[in-house]
C-alpha cells in the first residue's frame, strides 16, 4: 500500500486546540474568561500569599528558630570504607600520606569541600598516613592501632 500526499495527517491529540476564551456563556469561558470577578484577584501581578487583610500576618507574628552558622564549613566526610575502595581500586596510595590534593586527583572528593572529616565508619584494613582538618576519637584511635598516623592540617 502507497501512501499519497492527500491522504498523510497527524496522530490524533498531535495538536492541541488553543482554548478561546471570552465567547460566550455557553463554552464556559465567556465573560471574565476564568478569572473570575473583579478586584485584585482579577489582576496581573497578584500578591496575595500571606497577606491577611492587613493584620500582622503569621509569618511575623511568630518568633524565629535556629540559626544558620555563617562560618560553618563544609567537610568531605572521609569514612573507612571510602578509604578501603580508593585503595583497592589503585586511586590512591597508601604508602604516600592521604591530603586534599591526593583524594581530589583520585577523584573521590570535588575542590569546592573546605576541609576533611574522618569518621570510623568501617573497618580499616590497611596502615595509612592521612592529613585532616578533624578526626573522631574512635578513628584517630583505629587508623594509630594499625601503625599508621593522622596529622591535622
Amino acid at each position: 500500500m502507497t501512501i499519497k500526499l492527500n491522504q498523510i495527517k497527524d496522530n490524533p491529540g498531535a495538536r492541541v486546540k488553543k482554548k478561546l476564551l471570552g465567547r460566550g456563556i455557553g463554552s464556559g469561558l465567556g465573560k471574565t474568561s476564568g478569572r473570575g470577578g473583579k478586584g485584585q484577584t482579577a489582576r496581573s501581578g497578584v500578591a496575595l500569599n500571606g497577606f491577611e487583610g492587613g493584620q500582622n500576618p503569621i509569618y511575623r507574628r511568630l518568633p524565629k528558630r535556629g540559626f544558620v552558622n555563617i562560618h560553618a564549613q563544609s567537610m568531605y566526610e572521609l569514612t573507612f570504607k571510602k578509604l578501603n575502595v580508593l585503595i583497592k581500586a589503585k586511586k590512591i596510595d597508601p604508602s604516600k600520606p592521604i591530603d586534599r590534593e591526593a583524594l581530589i586527583s583520585s577523584g573521590a572528593m570535588k575542590k569546592w569541600y573546605e576541609g576533611i572529616s574522618l569518621i570510623s565508619t568501617g573497618k580499616l584494613e590497611q596502615k595509612v598516613n592521612v592529613e585532616v582538618t578533624r578526626a573522631s576519637a574512635s578513628a584517630k584511635e583505629a587508623v594509630e592501632k594499625l601503625g599508621g598516623s593522622v596529622k591535622f592540617a
